[in-house]
């Protein structure tokens, strides 16, 4: 049997990935590309892979006085603290499993594509190209933006790191830096999914004068955090003020994953996603509580719905009144169109007589009957 014989240039990308990993220190990454090397030149360069072999047998011995390179689980004791013994990251651990985030189809394929990328992250270094390593989430509250890192963390098989910044923004001059500093350092030994929630509180405009010089101070960490952030970890950032950041922490990051209300498509999902036990009996509503929803965001939609969910368990009203007052409550923000589609909604589910839907939506019952047909019931008189 011939002996495989390897060309210069592949043993200089081997040795090149190798020098990449070690540079970002990426300790794990390094053993394991190590182990790899040492099966692939054992036949063809067995004094290389014997030199890479005990090299692999120093770096297991090393770490006894707790270095980086043993591979262990961070644990919440190894979390950095404060001065008053505050830990500096949240955890938010989804291992044994969660529903996904309910997303747009564009926003969807963001979130598909950076998760693809940091599982296949080997095979792109490989080709000398680097994975997604950092992303800024933009949107106003409640839109899914915690929960989207929480899921790309769980979809890695790594819990979610979240910045405490009550617990970093310390009241002692200059701790507040060397805070943020410890908690990064860690995160990024850890190969860890980090977020950076509500990030306009430390990465500020520098031009904005009511800031102390401390915070601007602050800013130039972010910005050599972000850049020089290994691929070996994530790096995410959260903001629902984009106008409060800085303008030189936007070009940083490698995503920019923007979040907007959810269409109505999306809102009916969130319906009947959150009618849970309760979807088989009120599965007839959900048109109509998603029309009459649309526009707010998921969270509202949550409690909108188990607010529903709870009066009628406890029988306060029936499902047409309960849905009314939900409803109509959100009438007034809508548009021609949107009230007309709540109104057909409302005429299909034929739950209601066109005089009452005539009265809730503000569309006339002529309008109401040429889209939709005839009323299938008789108005109950007006209230």
């Amino acid at each position: 049997m011939t002996k495989k014989v390897l060309g210069s240039e592949e043993i200089e990308s081997d040795f090149a990935i190798l020098a990449r990993l070690a540079a970002a220190q990426s300790h794990d990454d390094v053993r394991l590309l190590l182990a790899r090397l040492i099966r692939k030149y054992r036949a063809v360069r067995p004094e290389l892979a014997t030199q890479l072999d005990q090299s692999l047998k120093a770096s297991q011995t090393r770490g006894v006085g707790g270095s980086v390179l043993r591979r262990e689980a961070p644990s919440r004791a190894a979390i950095p603290q404060t001065e008053t013994q505050l830990s500096l990251i949240k955890i938010f651990d989804d291992l044994e499993g969660m529903a996904a985030p309910l997303l747009s189809g564009q926003l969807k394929s963001q979130v598909d594509a950076i998760v693809s990328e940091r599982r296949q992250r080997e095979a792109l270094l490989a080709r000398g190209i680097p994975p997604t390593r950092s992303a800024i989430l933009v949107g106003a509250p409640g839109l899914g933006k915690t929960l989207s890192a929480r899921w790309i963390a769980y979809q890695l098989g790594k819990p979610l790191w979240v910045l405490d910044l009550t617990a970093v923004m310390s009241s002692l001059l200059g701790k507040t830096g060397s805070n943020l500093r410890a908690a990064l350092d860690h995160a990024k030994a850890n190969s860890a999914v980090l977020l950076l929630d509500e990030v306009d509180a430390i990465a500020k405009r520098r031009s904005d004068e009511a800031d102390v010089g401390e915070l601007k101070r602050l800013v130039t960490v972010i910005l050599q955090e972000v850049d020089q952030w290994p691929d070996t970890g994530l790096l995410l950032a959260a903001t629902n003020h984009p106008e409060l950041v800085d303008p030189a922490l936007w070009r940083r990051f490698d995503a920019v994953l923007n979040f907007g209300p959810p269409d109505a498509a999306t809102t009916a999902v969130a319906v009947q996603r959150f009618l849970g036990q309760d979807l088989a009996e009120l599965e007839s509503w959900v048109g109509t509580l998603a029309v009459g929803l649309q526009g707010q965001s998921l969270s509202d939609v949550e409690r909108a719905v188990n607010n529903l969910r709870r009066a009628h368990a406890l029988q306060h009203a029936s499902v047409e009144e309960l849905v009314e007052r939900m409803v109509g409550s959100g009438v007034k923000t809508m548009d021609k169109a949107q009230r007309l589609e709540l109104a057909l909604q409302m005429a299909r589910s034929g739950q209601y007589a066109h005089q009452e839907i005539s009265r809730l939506t503000g569309v006339a019952r002529d309008t109401i009957r040429k889209h939709a047909g005839p009323s299938p019931r008789r108005g109950r008189g007006m209230k």
